[in-house]
């Protein structure tokens, strides 16, 4: 029987069919026959006890410049449903936040994936901290002082928001840079959140490999390699992706972290790593499955929409 699955994501005419993670699970769970109802994240809304969705039923196809047809404007009760995709993209801000606490209200009698209670807890750059072992030193800070002192400590280093996303605004300092105060004035003029600062790993040359995993299990991973002169390997800068194979290292990665994700209802779940570092755990909106099919030649997606209806099927 097919499901009902509202999707919460970011403007659908405006993404690219060829790369974009949340057309692909749109389109999986269309071709298994599940019904689907698109929104935006400001279209989400608390009325009464009720959590309501206004958008539009939705078709897609894999034509550019054709890939989406919406039916008529209508307000759902999202407890009506059976799955919610929470896809908008961060950053991570309070209106992030705010959705998750209204989706709170609805999961898990109707499935959201992720579980919106552990999307807020886990912000990517803040769930690492659970395995220091694993990650490269890492410091998160506002004063300037302490990022000073992390930076005397270990030289080069990486400094960027700790709640951005796409490369945006990552820099990579040296031993020698002197643009650690400016930096500081830069970001403390724009908002009052703290910096992430970590060693920089050389190994960046060689790519930044996103897994990713399902339910928990690693089931596949690309390797992003920067642009030349880049030390950002986002495919939103220029960054490459490339074939790649999962080590010992990254299932070891994969093995301590897994059963954790899986627990706090994280289905969809891509990790980065750096020459065998793990950096960021991406639980909000990860990306990565319509290049790893390419590559491997595997239905990732299904893989997914399997674990999403088994899980249904429990409730």
């Amino acid at each position: 029987m097919g499901l009902k699955v509202a999707i919460q994501m970011d403007p659908i005419d405006a993404i690219d069919i060829d790369g974009d993670s949340s057309f692909r699970i749109a389109e999986e769970a269309q071709a298994r026959g599940h019904s689907l109802f698109f929104y935006t994240p400001d279209m989400l809304a608390y009325r009464e006890g009720r959590v309501l969705a206004k958008g539009w039923p939705l078709e897609v196809r894999r034509e550019k410049g054709n890939h989406f047809t919406l039916g008529a404007v209508a307000e759902i009760d999202l407890a009506d449903w059976d799955v919610v995709w929470l896809r908008q993209d961060p950053p991570f801000d309070m209106g992030y936040i705010t959705t998750t606490h209204l989706l709170d209200r609805i999961h898990p009698e109707t499935l959201v994936v992720n579980d919106p209670t552990w999307v807020r807890n886990w912000p990517e750059k803040l769930k690492v901290l659970d395995y220091p072992d694993l990650t490269p030193p890492t410091a998160i800070a506002r004063d300037l002082g302490a990022l000073t002192a992390f930076k005397e400590a270990h030289g080069d280093v990486i400094l960027k928001p700790l709640y951005g996303n796409g490369g945006a605004g990552v820099f990579k300092l040296t031993k020698e840079d002197r643009n650690l105060n400016s930096l500081h004035e830069l970001f403390a003029g724009i908002n009052r959140e703290p910096l992430i600062m970590q060693k920089f790993l050389p190994d960046v040359a060689k790519g930044d490999k996103r897994v990713i995993l399902i339910d928990g299990e690693p089931v596949g991973g690309i390797n992003r390699v920067p642009a030349a002169g880049e030390t950002r390997s986002n495919m939103h800068v220029g960054g490459r992706a490339e074939k790649t194979e999962l080590t010992e290292r990254d299932l070891e990665i994969c093995a301590r972290i897994g059963k954790d994700l899986k627990d706090h209802g994280q289905v969809f779940v891509g990790i980065d790593v750096i020459g065998g570092w793990l950096t960021e755990i991406n639980v909000t909106s990860p990306t990565g499955l319509q290049e790893l099919e390419r590559f491997n030649g595997v239905n990732v997606t299904a893989k997914l929409w399997e674990a999403i209806e088994g899980r249904v099927g429990r409730a």
